[in-house]
């Protein structure tokens, strides 16, 4: 079985409200084996422009756990605060 992950590209607007969501985010992760992998601010890009200055990455057991996770009332209820705390580009992928 392959993991999958979360990548988070995300612009911070409000650092108060983002503090409270960041602290809120991991308690919805246990249910479905999510673990955060890092957190970082870019340093440079080799390559094309990327807007965000800020990643995440959080690993999942699989794409169903991904799915299970971002579907979830717990994390569903997150997303307002979310939006207005940063903005932010929320992908999925396997490996």
């Amino acid at each position: 079985m392959s993991n999958a992950y979360v990548v988070g590209h995300i612009t911070v607007k409000n650092q108060e409200m983002w503090a409270e969501y960041r602290s809120k985010v991991p308690e919805t992760l246990a249910q479905w084996g999510g673990e955060l992998v890092f957190r970082g601010k870019q340093v440079a890009a080799f390559s094309g422009e990327n807007p965000h200055p800020d990643i995440v990455v959080i690993r999942f057991p699989s794409v169903a756990a991904v799915n299970g996770w971002f579907s979830s009332s717990a994390y569903q209820s997150l997303i307002p605060l979310r939006q207005q705390a940063a903005e932010m580009v929320l992908l999925s992928y396997e490996a």
